[in-house]
């Protein structure tokens, strides 16, 4: 998919991203600064209405063809003190 063919609403920010594909924030900003999804700047006078000034968007179509592969991977269990 090229940069053209994107539309303004495909461009969401990463608590819409985890909304729509059930996938963390964390990994979402882990495959964009792999180049796996791309990454927009947004504007610094839009916010993103959640109190904390998120101006990173993703496309939401390179999101969600990620995440049709995607599989959590069980975490250890913390060691008792």
């Amino acid at each position: 998919m090229d940069v053209t063919d994107l539309y303004p609403e495909d461009l969401v920010y990463e608590h819409e991203a985890t909304a729509a594909t059930g996938v963390p924030g964390q990994v979402i900003r882990q495959w964009a600064r792999r180049g796996k999804v791309r990454r927009f700047e947004g504007r610094p006078d839009q916010y993103s209405g959640q109190g904390h000034e998120y101006k990173t968007l993703y496309a939401l179509p390179d999101v969600q063809a990620r995440a049709a592969s995607y599989r959590p991977m069980p975490q250890r269990a913390p060691k008792a003190a």
